[in-house]
């Protein structure tokens, strides 16, 4: 069943995204040249403790999936999303996607950037842009009386208009006391299709965008996920409230994208 937030637990919701996206902001600041996903995930964790916050992401085990054993999914160049931090070390001209989830008084809050590490080819910045603008035409459906399928399609729209593939496999939804509530937010699809969209309804919107083909595989980590032809992939991900003003981005820091 699809939750209707109240304005108080928006409030929550808000308070949970604010300490989402000032963490991912503190993150971003450590990438760089010879810095270890592992590093950024401890990073994390401090951060985590010090706020009196709780994971959304460790111990997370849906189906088979053994339990993710990190609090941060760090994901580099062809890896798309539910990297496992580790020894790898950040190269320059590498695209490093970090995303980040957790719980504050009962409610989730859930988003992630990429970012490049240094100089990066053309390609990888058009990658970059194609997924940040793919993410803003997706947030701009998020108001009452639209559908699913709108979101969705704008999102495909800004993808496959500048030659990049979404990913199919992987989808947006719904987010509340639970990290994954219904429903599901496809980013693609076609207008005025799907549920339609109330005040009250809160999704995490995340296009993950490939340069070469949509289709992925998962490798034997059980949760890291590659582009099929090792192509690179780009990913971004907000917390966002349906209001009756608007979309409301709960997990954007100002200043920020």
């Amino acid at each position: 069943m699809i939750q209707i937030k109240s304005k108080r637990e928006i409030d929550k919701m808000r308070e949970a995204g604010r300490h989402v996206g000032e963490i991912l902001v503190h993150l971003a600041a450590l990438v760089k040249p010879g810095v270890t996903t592992a590093e950024l995930d401890r990073a994390a964790r401090n951060e985590i403790r010090a706020r009196g916050l709780t994971s959304s992401f460790l111990g997370y085990a849906p189906g088979a999936a053994p339990p993710f054993p990190a609090v941060l999914c760090a994901s580099v160049n062809e890896e798309i999303v539910h990297g496992i931090p580790g020894s790898r070390r950040l190269a320059e001209g590498d695209l490093a996607k970090l995303d980040f989830g957790a719980i504050c008084d009962g409610f989730h809050a859930d988003a992630a950037l990429s970012l490049a590490v240094g100089p990066v080819d053309d390609e990888s910045r058009r990658l970059l842009a194609a997924t940040r603008d793919a993410l803003e035409a997706g947030i701009r459906e998020l108001v009452p009386g639209k559908r699913l399928g709108d979101v969705g399609a704008a999102v495909q729209e800004a993808v496959e208009s500048r030659g990049f593939s979404v990913v199919r496999d992987f989808v947006g939804h719904g987010i509340g006391r639970a990290m994954h509530e219904p429903p599901q937010l496809p980013n693609f699809g076609r207008p005025g299709r799907g549920q339609r969209l109330r005040e009250g309804m809160v999704f995490a919107i995340e296009p993950m965008v490939n340069a070469g083909t949509w289709q992925v595989e998962v490798l034997t980590d059980g949760w890291t996920a590659v582009t099929a032809d090792r192509r690179r992939s780009a990913h971004f991900e907000h917390t966002v409230a349906i209001t009756d003003h608007g979309p409301e981005i709960l997990t954007r820091v100002p200043g920020t994208h």
